[in-house]
């Protein structure tokens, strides 16, 4: 039913968008041979010419507002209605941003083959490498990098972010592997930020269409509790 009524508004607006395109045009073919064509002993009057520039710039305005309608519809329809589903599911998004919660963040990463020299790098939002490190592991596949929130000097950094891991990978003769960065997480929170849908990941607000995995969280291990009440047989013995 939203799929079928965000269809409907986006067609509408396209077809608005097309009419004041072709209305625009008009005015202004007429407007430059208004110009043209004017008598040099009596040009056009200086208010009627202000009253029509106006009126040029509301029908511009009129298409900036029909296309970012649009977007808001496209968003609306296809992004948040889509994206919403994912609450409370575990997904793997490619992105190299991550956050700092409970004073730690985890980022995975594949190489597509072995490489002879890595280096993992956590640069802050200004782009300040805050820790790198060169695992031991290089082979080819999937790895896991879990920071535990320290700078370089052994400080502990403040929960939050964003953080991005750069992966640099090369073989023996110098050659590039390439890296693939991923995080994943139960997305808790869908928003629409600038006309774009964000989920949030493990705090870390990322775009919807970097999704490439979906699967249903696992559910809380139960606790069992332990009496270790002894019974008053065994206690007296």
């Amino acid at each position: 039913m939203v799929d079928a009524v965000s269809s409907v508004g986006q067609t509408a607006a396209q077809s608005g968008t097309k009419r004041l395109a072709e209305s625009f045009d008009t005015f202004l073919n007429l407007l430059t041979t208004q110009l043209k064509n004017q008598d040099p002993l009596s040009p056009l009057d200086s208010n009627q010419f202000t009253q029509q520039l106006v009126q040029m710039t509301g029908v511009e305005q009129q298409l900036y507002g029909n296309q970012l309608m649009e977007k808001l519809v496209a968003n609306t329809g296809s992004g948040i209605s889509t994206a919403v589903a994912l609450i409370g599911k575990d997904v793997t998004a490619n992105t190299a941003e991550n956050v700092i919660k409970d004073g730690k963040a985890t980022w995975n990463f594949n190489l597509n083959r072995a490489a002879d020299d890595l280096k993992l790098e956590v640069v802050d939002s200004k782009g300040r490498t805050v820790y790198s490190e060169a695992p031991a592991d290089m082979k080819a596949g999937d790895h896991a990098f879990n920071w535990n929130g320290k700078d370089a000097s052994g400080k502990q950094l403040d929960d939050g972010g964003p953080y991005t891991l750069n992966v640099t990978a090369k073989d023996s003769a110098g050659s590039a592997v390439i890296s693939k960065v991923s995080i994943q997480g139960v997305v808790t929170g869908v928003e629409q930020v600038d006309g774009k849908t964000l989920i949030t990941i493990n705090g870390a607000r990322i775009p919807w269409e970097t999704v490439t995995s979906i699967s249903q969280a696992a559910a809380p291990t139960a606790k069992t509790e332990t009496n270790n009440t002894l019974a008053p047989d065994e206690a007296a013995a």
